[in-house]
């Protein structure tokens, strides 16, 4: 390819020469990635003491959904420390982080594992459930077992969406990972004691409601919402998953990484993570960069989309299995079960 077609502003480009063009947003302000994340931590900070104390119940309740709400766009900030995106090398930033993901059921060593591997294998039939949600093809299913089918239906539904607080982090990231590798993953059990330690004392001290408002039903917002990010960003109808053995990483990123169409406000709380192709194509790339690189890059500028519209929240919750021949997602066959 000449060097004309290397040019950032080249829409035919792909491959590595469109991860080098990416390259030059891999680079953070130190100054905005403090102010985001100092900023982020006070309005949870805030959130949380209102919805522990204000007088009236429907201002606690809307703070502890706002909490709810912050804490993702928190975990976004982690995740992109834990990329090396922001904050680069950074002791606080290491030690903030550290007890964030204790307290939101993300210890880090589990994530990091699970997390990384999935950058690498994304849209991979075989092997991609790790750190993500399973995908098997029609032929698969057609094979498999009636266990086998139970429990690959009863990962993707919907209501392991839902109340991912108790069946993803719960029960998934923190205690899942302890027992497969208790010594790899001796912070899994330690995030689990001290969630479990804050329910009782909380509960105990300052009474139930503090306790729901100030600290279960945030995570559970946010528990779902982010259950259902990762969802949709690799679930949607226009995904193209590649055979394995032509994979590309670089196409895997942009075809097989969805573009979530947000409006400011779930923006803000998203940290950006529906550009989810640019992030996959490069994750240095810091948060609050993400659409620079994207209006930067034309070969960015088209990818599949979806949003929270819930149109569009149905159509990628009906998706289940990769069919190669018709090059598409599609739902369970008529016997499927459980529904969903």
């Amino acid at each position: 390819m000449g060097a004309d077609q290397a040019a950032p502003g080249n829409p035919m480009m792909e491959g590595t020469e469109l991860l080098a063009a990416s390259r030059r947003f891999a680079s953070e302000s130190r100054a905005r990635s403090t102010w985001y994340v100092l900023s982020t931590f006070a309005l949870l900070t805030g959130a949380c003491l209102i919805a522990a104390t204000a007088p009236w119940w429907p201002v606690r309740v809307v703070a502890s959904v706002t909490q709810g709400l912050l804490i993702v766009r928190a975990f976004i900030l982690a995740h992109d420390f834990q990329h090396g995106a922001i904050l680069r090398r950074s002791r606080w930033g290491k030690a903030l982080f550290t007890v964030f993901g204790l307290l939101v059921l993300t210890p880090a060593r589990a994530w990091r594992q699970t997390h990384n591997y999935h950058h690498a294998n994304t849209a991979k039939i075989v092997g991609a459930q790790i750190g993500s949600y399973p995908v098997m093809t029609v032929e698969m299913w057609r094979r498999a077992s009636k266990g086998r089918r139970f429990a690959y239906a009863a990962v993707r539904h919907p209501l392991n969406i839902l109340f991912g607080y108790l069946t993803i982090f719960l029960f998934g990231m923190c205690l899942s990972s302890f027992v497969r590798k208790p010594k790899e993953n001796y912070d899994s059990l330690l995030a689990l004691v001290l969630h479990v330690g804050l329910v009782v004392g909380l509960s105990w001290f300052f009474g139930f409601d503090v306790a729901l408002l100030a600290l279960v039903l945030p995570l559970f917002v946010a528990c779902a919402l982010g259950g259902y990010l990762f969802y949709a960003q690799h679930n949607f109808p226009d995904i193209h998953i590649q055979p394995r053995q032509t994979w590309n990483f670089q196409r895997a990123a942009v075809e097989s990484s969805s573009y979530m169409r947000c409006g400011p406000v779930m923006s803000f709380f998203t940290g950006d993570i529906g550009l989810h192709h640019v992030h996959h194509l490069n994750a240095a790339i810091p948060f609050y960069r993400l659409r620079e690189a994207m209006a930067a890059i034309p070969a960015l500028q088209v990818p599949p989309a979806t949003s929270l519209h819930p149109r569009d929240i149905a159509a990628c919750l009906r998706l289940k299995l990769w069919d190669p021949v018709a090059e598409q997602m599609v739902p369970f066959p008529a016997e499927a079960t459980p529904s969903g």
